[in-house]
């Protein structure tokens, strides 16, 4: 099956390598919905009883500071898998789930998954590798925001984000989102990173015009 990236990580699809017969038992055992861009799917302290598959779409995990701001945890994109933790001792989500783009995902029991983890350790390491990625990520970001300051952490979010020199997709909201601070305060350091010909901000769209110098500044 076709792969994709989670936050710039490799995204195996979690059956990849069950034979034929082992697939269609996990499709027989699962329920596939379709859900529209800005459908909350679960909230902190709900209980969990499944593991979300994405199969088209864009789902964003992120957590809300007491202060209303929210902070993302993952951009996850088809073939990336959610809510593992619920299924695996935690018992409830900690965290929210919310569509980005319109979604199809299919939810698995976690009665169901456990069994499938029994009998089948590759499914097991791929969600130990996943989650193991975002622990890295969580490390990193607070890393980030202990060490450096936001047009620090602004640089290092493009360069981790950017196609060549190309950053297509992220507007200023969603860059705050990222790094946890308001909207006003990312435009700033995006600005100051402008006036230093660093880079050029479009719609949707930053060009890095010097990737050496807004390395520097990234603390890379």
């Amino acid at each position: 099956m076709a792969t994709t990236k989670t936050d710039g990580h490799p995204a195996p699809d979690l059956f990849q390598g069950l034979s034929a017969e082992e697939l269609r038992e996990v499709e027989r055992v699962t329920k596939t919905r379709s859900f529209r861009k800005g459908e909350v799917i679960y909230t902190p302290g709900e209980t969990g009883e499944a593991l979300f598959l994405l199969r088209e779409g864009a789902v964003q995990i992120y957590r809300m500071s007491p202060e209303g701001r929210k902070l993302v945890i993952a951009h996850l994109l088809p073939f990336s898998f959610f809510g593992e933790m619920s299924c695996i001792g935690q018992g409830m989500y900690d965290t929210f789930a919310e569509v980005t783009e319109d979604a199809t995902i299919v939810t698995m029991d976690c009665a169901v998954l456990n069994g499938l983890l029994i009998g089948k350790p590759q499914v097991a390491r791929r969600i130990l590798e996943a989650f193991g990625r975002r622990v890295l990520e969580a490390e990193r970001q607070l890393e980030d925001t202990v060490f450096k300051g936001i047009r620090g952490r602004v640089a290092a979010l493009l360069l981790r984000e950017a196609n060549g020199d190309a950053v297509d997709g992220l507007t200023h909201q969603d860059i705050a989102e990222r790094l946890g601070v308001y909207r006003e305060t990312a435009t700033n350091a995006l600005n100051e990173l402008k006036a230093a010909a660093l880079i050029q901000i479009g719609r949707k769209h930053i060009n890095i015009l010097d990737r050496e110098r807004l390395r520097r500044v990234a603390g890379e």
